[in-house]
This record gives structure tokens, sequence and C-alpha cells, in this order.
């Protein structure tokens, strides 16, 4: 059977093909060649001395992406990681043999060239190229209108081409990459450990999601893919392990838009003898480092709105009831029925569905009308004790708890608590949240807080959203490289 794809019959993918058969066919197979690259595109153009032209020699690689055919002579541009730089290739030069086939490459084909650095008269830096080696063979064309495919989902489908032909894609991908790895280095810098926990677990804790499950053959019984790091990282506390942190993938068996994906990326950060305030600190300095190391810059543009984000100085807190309250124009709200809540509610124009809790219709008034308009960063405080059975309690507010949602262009960066670590509080709080499905009560983690947990403050931040934050994408699909899609063909 042949392993050609079934398409062949596509012209340019047959001729391409048959340029392919007679390369072979000579007695040379590019997939065999190889080029050992002195310098990146960027390195090669950065190594030009002005006014010593044909002096420096370099040797770079990369795609072909642009190809201007001048007769004896052509201009082509090539793509490397660093970025694109020009070579001149000359029939006197590379000699007759070598140009006739340098005439047959494509946009795609990638190659390595040698030469030197010169300026043309039009003022680019180029490489005058001695000798070439064409290093893989381009079967199928790059898109020559990659934004005007009718799909828009190309764009992830096939992410190798969209980080060919889109520099402000590539540039973004490469960006995120830069922010983990100073995230890293800030956390690192401080005293804190990276852990890897486990991905396969036998209770999905740590959130309220619905979790994918998969089967363990070997030992017969299923298991839930993470919904979140926390539980584990807690029992590194009690081990002794008193700064962690950990960047790592979770999966949540839920719904896909802007700022959702069922496989994303978390960091979570736990620090003994500390608070959710430890935390405001934390998060303050992590990411105002990004903005100065990374953007080099404490200010962006929010793009739905236009309103520059300014990163330094102090940033704004406050409590969720106060927000609440404001919005609604009702100093009583907290003190209202839940019937009355659902009324007022409902003339804000909001959808209430019947059965939900007191708790949910406040967080729908919460979600759907104050947060989507805090701008600037916001640390928005003690929520109400509902929505997360795994912080303290506030000391003077028993209906609220000791933690901060992040809230910066409109969406939830960051939420952080001051860790519960008293086991029978943290027991009745979990049983509270299971019900009767008390399969889903996590006991080895209870046991584990049985043997001591230090006070400490613990931080979850959504690396996609950050990304989304700092480099100004559209939706959380632009800064994941490989974002989850149906398959190609499937049904609905």
């Amino acid at each position: 059977m042949s392993d050609t794809p079934a398409d062949n019959s596509h012209d340019l993918f047959a001729v391409r093909l048959g340029k392919l058969q007679e390369m072979r066919a000579a007695g040379f197979d590019p997939f065999h060649a190889n080029v050992s690259p002195t310098h990146t595109s960027a390195e090669a153009i950065a190594a030009h001395v002005d006014g010593q032209d044909y002096t420096v020699p370099v040797t770079v690689a990369g795609r072909i992406t642009v190809f201007r055919d001048g007769g004896k002579s052509c201009f082509i541009k090539i793509l490397d990681r660093a970025g694109t730089v020009q070579l001149f290739v000359k029939k006197d030069q590379v000699g007759d043999e070598a140009y006739t086939a340098f005439k047959k490459l494509d946009l795609g084909d990638i190659i390595g060239a040698t030469g030197t650095m010169f300026r043309t008269r039009a003022g680019e830096v180029t490489v005058r190229v001695d000798k070439y080696t064409l290093v893989s063979k381009a079967l199928r064309p790059l898109p020559e209108k990659w934004h005007g495919l009718a799909d828009p989902e190309q764009v992830y489908r096939q992410r190798y081409l969209d980080l060919i032909v889109n520099q402000e894609s590539r540039e973004r991908l490469m960006l995120r990459a830069r922010l983990v790895s100073a995230v890293r280095r800030f956390f690192e810098g401080r005293g804190f450990l990276e852990v890897e926990t486990p991905i396969l677990q036998n209770v999905a804790g740590g959130a309220a999601a619905r979790p994918f499950t998969t089967h363990h053959n070997a030992l017969g019984c299923d298991f839930f893919l993470r919904i979140a790091l926390e539980l584990y990282l807690k029992r590194l506390l009690v081990g002794g392990f008193e700064r962690v942190f950990e960047i790592g993938r979770n999966f949540r068996n839920e719904g896909i838009d802007r700022r959702h994906n069922p496989e994303f990326t978390m960091l979570e950060i736990y620090q003994a003898y500390s608070d959710y305030r430890g935390m405001m600190q934390l998060v303050r300095d992590l990411i105002q480092t990004l903005c100065r190391d990374v953007l080099g810059k404490m200010e962006i543009v929010h793009a739905p709105t236009g309103e520059t984000i300014k990163f330094d100085g102090e940033w704004r807190e406050a409590r969720y009831k106060d927000l609440v309250i404001a919005e609604t124009g009702d100093p009583e709200w907290f003190s209202r029925s839940k019937e009355q809540k659902m009324e007022k509610a409902r003339a804000m124009g909001l959808e209430i569905h019947p059965g939900w809790e007191d708790h949910e219709v406040t967080n729908e008034v919460y979600g759907k009308r104050i947060e989507c308009r805090l701008i600037q960063p916001t640390f928005v405080t003690h929520l109400p004790k509902e929505l997360c059975p795994l912080a303290k309690i506030t000391a003077d507010d028993p209906t609220t708890i000791d933690v901060f949602e992040l809230v910066i262009g409109g969406m939830e960066v960051a939420p952080a608590y001051s860790e519960q670590n008293d086991p029978l509080v943290q027991r009745q709080m979990f049983e509270a949240q299971v019900g009767e499905e008390i399969q889903k009560l996590d006991n080895d983690f209870l046991t584990a807080l049985e043997h001591g947990m230090p006070p400490a403050g613990g931080m979850g931040i959504g690396i996609d959203r950050l990304c989304i934050l700092l480099t100004g994408a559209a939706s959380i699909r632009d800064v994941i490289l490989f974002p989850q899609l149906r398959p190609q063909g499937a049904g609905n």
C-alpha cells in the first residue's frame, strides 16, 4: 500500500512530487541531506559590518518564504527560529548546474546556504550564497491567502502553517514561551521548589468541575484526569516542602469558549506561613516583573475597550459584597430572600435559573455585571464561603472567606486563599459540598491534613489567561499551540 496522500492528484502536489522523483533518479535525496548553521537569521544580519561587504562568512538554514527570479540571479528569503534573512543566489557564483537546480526549488522548501554578508543597493543586509543544500522538499504548497480561508478554525487545525505564514501568531506563541520561562525564574528566585503531581487521580478534587474519566487496565479501576493541582500540593506542605509551585495541565470536561479550553495550563503556588495577603504581594510582583522583563513595558492596551491597563504602583482592592451592593443599588441585598434577589436580578436583564442557590444568584450579578467591567488590576476580596470550601472563613464575617480574585481586563486571572488547615472544619466544608456523593470525598487528603499543615497562602494562575492578557490575544485558542477541536469530518 502506498504512503502517498489520497489527494496526490492535486496539480501542485503532483508537480512537486515529480521534482522529488527527478532528484532521486539523479542520485540526490533531500531528506538525507543536512547542514550545520553557524548563525541564525538575526545573528547573520547583526554580523554584517558596514563598509566590509563579502568579508563575514555565515551558514544559515530555513524555509523559503519569498522567491524572486531575476534570470541569472535570484533573491529569496528564508525563515528560521529567529526570523527572516534575504539570500542572493547568482549563477556565476554557485555554478551553472547548481543554479539550474536552485531555480527548480519551491516556496516552502528548506535549504541551508553558505556565503558572505553584504548590503544591497536597496539597503537590505543579505547573504551572497556561495553554495546551498536542499535539506527538505515541501510537497505541499504554503497557503497564499492564509487569512482568506473559508474555515477560520484551519488556523488552529494546521498550526504549523499558521506559524510559517503568520508572523503575529508566531511572535505571540514565542512570547508565551518566554513568559512561562520567566514565571519559573521568578519563583525559583524566591525559594520555591517546582514539583510535579499526578495527572491521574482517583478523586477529582480541588475544584468544582466535571472531570474526564479513564480506565487503568492493570489496576482494574477508573481514574480521573485532574481538574486542579491543589490537594497534592497541600500534601507537600504537610510533608515539609514549605514553598512549592507547579505548572501543569488540568482537564475539565466542560464548555469551550473564548476563555475556556478543556485542556489548559495552570500555575499553582503554596507558601507556608503566609496568607491571601501574602499572595497579593506575590502576584503583583510577578506580573510587574513579567511586564518589565519580558514585555519591556508597564502598560498594555485592552483591545476590547481601548483602555490602557497600568500595571505599576499599587492595585485596587474591593470587597465582593461592596461591589454587589453598588451594582444593585440595594444596601440590603445580602439580607434579601433568594426570591427577592432573583426578581431584582431578572429586572437587571440577567437570566436566572429557578433552581439556583442563593449565592449563585448573587454570583451571576457579579459575573455578568461587575467582573467584566473591572479593566484595571483589581483584587476582589472576601467572597461568599459557598464558592470555595478550601479557604479560611473570615474572622469578622462568617459568611465570607479570606480570599481574593485578581481581575484584569474584565477577566479573572488569579484566585488566592488563606488556606484552610483545620482538618475538622475542612471535612465539614467538603461534606457540605459533595452532599450525598460521599465517594467524591478525598479522605486521603483529609488524613494528611490531620497530621498538621502549616498556615499557608495559596494561589492559582491560569497561564493561558495570563497570556491572553499580556499578549493581547482575542481568544484562548490564540495562545495555545494546539487547542482542542472537533475532528474533521465529525458530526455535531
